[in-house]
C-alpha cells in the first residue's frame, strides 16, 4: 500500500500572486480608520446607508448566489461518497437452460472503489473548488450590488442638482429673452439676436427633459436593485437641497486584491478545479482496484424444494487495467495538465487586471480632483466678475443685459463642477469595486461541512 500511497500525492500548484507594494496613484487616497468592507458609510449619508443595507438583504441576484453556494456545499459534502462501500440487494426469477425449472434468486452485493492513485483526493478537491467558486460568485454579486446601489444613488443626486441648475439657466434665459424683446421694440437690437436666444431657450428645455429621463432611469434601476417593482416618489422628484455626500477616502493596499477581489478568487477556484481534473486523469493511468462481494440465495420454484447449494458467497478484488486505451488516457492526462497551466496563467492575468483596474480608478480620482481645483479657480473669477457687474449696475454704468453672459457662464461652470464631483465619487466607487470591497455574506463564513 505504501507504493499506492506514493502515487496518490496531491497535485501541487504554484501561482504568481506578486503585487506592487504601493499604488502609483497613492496620493489620491488618504489614510482613514473606516472599515474597507463598509466603505460607503465613511460618506456619512444615512439615506445611502439605509439603501445599501436594504439591497444586501433584499436583492434577488444575491439571494440566487446564496442558494448556489449552499448547493455547492451539499455537493462537496458528497464528493467522497463514490469511494465508500456500496451495498445493494436484488431479487428475480429465471429459468434454467433446459426451460424445465424456474428459480427464485435473491442476492446481496457489495462493492467498494478504493479510490487509489489520487482519485478520491481529486474528487474531494473538485468539490472544494466548486465551493470556492460559488463563494467568489456570491461575493462578486455583493460587491457589484453595493457599487451599483451607490452608483444609482449618485446618478439621482446628480440629476437633481443638474435639474436645479438647468431650471435656473432656463429662468435666466427667459429673462434674457424678455430684455431682448424690449430692446427690439426700442429698435436697439435685431430680430436675429432674438431668434438665437429663442433657440438657446428651446435647447435648454430639451436638456431639462433629458435630465428628467436620466433621473427616472436611475430611480427605476435603484428600485430593481432593492427588489422593488417601483421607485420611491422622492427619487423621481426635483430636490432644491440636493447635494453629494461628503466623500472621504479609505486607505487601500494592493494586498487587498488577493483577499477580496472576487474574480481573483474565481481564478483560484479554476486552478483548483483544473488540478483536480489532472488528478483524476492521472489516476486513470493506473489500474483501478475495487473490492466486491456477493451472497446469492437460490430456490427452485418448480419442484418446490431447495437445492443443496442454495447459498453461494463470493468475495474478491476487481481490477480494471488500462491496456488498449492507455494512449488515449495518457493524451487526456496531458491535455488536463495543459489546461492547468492555462488556468495558472489566467490567475495571474486576473491579478494584473485587478491592479490595472484599481490604478485606473485612482488615476480617475486624481484627475477629477485636479479638474475640480481648476473649476473652483474659474468659479472665483466668475464670482469676482459678478460682483463687479453688480457694482456697475448700482452706479448706472451698466445694465442687466450686459451681465447675462457672465451669469450664464457661471451657472454652466457650476454644472461642470457638479459633474466633476460626481465623476470623482464614481471613481471611488470603481476603486472599491476593483478591490472587492463589500461585507462578506454570513453564508460564506460557514464551514463547508456546516449546515447549508
Amino acid at each position: 500500500m505504501s507504493l499506492l500511497a506514493g502515487c496518490s500525492a496531491p497535485i501541487e500548484v504554484r501561482v504568481d500572486s506578486t503585487l506592487p507594494d504601493q499604488w502609483l496613484q497613492a496620493a489620491a487616497l488618504k489614510k482613514g480608520n473606516s472599515d474597507l468592507a463598509l466603505w460607503w458609510r465613511s460618506w456619512n449619508d444615512p439615506s445611502l446607508n439605509a439603501l445599501v443595507d436594504e439591497a444586501l438583504a433584499q436583492n434577488l441576484d444575491v439571494a440566487q448566489a446564496v442558494l448556489r453556494l449552499r448547493q455547492q456545499r451539499l455537493l462537496a459534502n458528497t464528493a467522497g461518497s463514490a469511494f465508500l462501500p456500496v451495498v445493494g440487494a436484488s431479487a428475480r426469477t429465471l429459468q434454467d437452460i433446459a426451460a424445465v425449472d424456474s428459480y427464485f434468486h435473491a442476492s446481496i452485493d457489495v462493492s467498494w472503489d478504493l479510490g487509489l492513485f489520487g482519485d478520491a483526493e481529486a474528487a474531494r478537491r473538485s468539490g472544494s473548488a466548486g465551493v470556492l467558486d460559488a463563494a467568489a460568485k456570491l461575493h462578486a454579486a455583493r460587491v457589484a450590488l453595493v457599487a451599483d446601489v451607490v452608483h444609482r444613488y449618485l446618478d439621482i443626486r446628480l440629476a437633481q442638482i443638474q435639474r436645479n441648475l438647468a431650471q435656473k439657466q432656463l429662468l435666466q434665459s427667459q429673462r434674457h429673452l424678455q430684455l431682448l424683446q424690449i430692446r427690439r421694440d426700442q429698435r436697439l437690437t435685431n430680430t436675429q439676436e432674438l431668434e438665437l436666444q429663442q433657440l438657446q431657450l428651446r435647447t435648454q428645455e430639451a436638456q431639462l427633459a433629458l435630465l428628467n429621463e436620466s433621473q427616472m432611469r436611475a430611480a427605476h434601476a435603484l428600485a430593481a436593485l432593492l427588489g422593488r417593482d417601483r421607485p420611491e416618489p422622492l427619487w423621481l422628484q426635483a430636490n432644491a437641497d440636493a447635494s453629494f455626500p461628503v466623500m472621504s477616502a479609505i486607505a487601500v493596499m494592493p494586498a487587498e486584491l488577493l483577499r477580496k477581489r472576487p474574480d481573483i478568487q474565481s481564478a483560484e477556484a479554476a486552478v483548483e478545479q483544473a488540478a483536480a481534473e489532472v488528478g483524476v486523469a492521472r489516476s486513470a493511468l493506473y489500474p483501478r482496484l475495487a473490492l466486491g462481494g456477493s451472497l446469492l440465495f437460490s430456490y427452485n420454484l418448480t419442484q418446490n424444494y431447495r437445492t443443496t447449494s442454495d447459498a453461494m458467497p463470493m468475495f474478491g478484488p476487481q481490477i480494471d487495467i488500462p491496456l488498449f486505451d492507455w494512449g488515449r488516457r495518457r493524451a487526456v492526462a496531458d491535455g488536463k495538465e495543459l489546461a492547468l497551466q492555462a488556468s495558472i496563467k489566467a490567475y495571474r492575468q486576473a491579478v494584473l487586471n485587478g491592479v490595472a483596474e484599481a490604478e485606473g480608478a485612482l488615476a480617475a480620482v486624481a484627475a477629477q480632483q485636479q479638474r475640480q481645483q481648476s473649476l473652483l479657480a474659474a468659479q472665483q473669477i466668475h464670482q469676482s466678475r459678478d460682483k463687479a457687474q453688480a457694482v456697475r449696475q448700482q452706479l448706472g454704468l451698466s445694465n442687466e443685459l450686459a451681465g447675462a453672459g457672465n451669469a450664464h457662464a457661471s451657472l454652466q461652470l457650476q454644472s461642470e463642477l457638479a459633474t466633476a464631483k460626481a465623476a470623482e465619487a464614481l471613481a471611488y466607487v470603481a476603486l472599491y469595486k476593483a478591490v472587492g470591497a463589500a461585507p462578506l455574506d454570513p453564508v460564506i463564513t460557514q464551514t463547508a461541512g456546516g449546515n447549508p
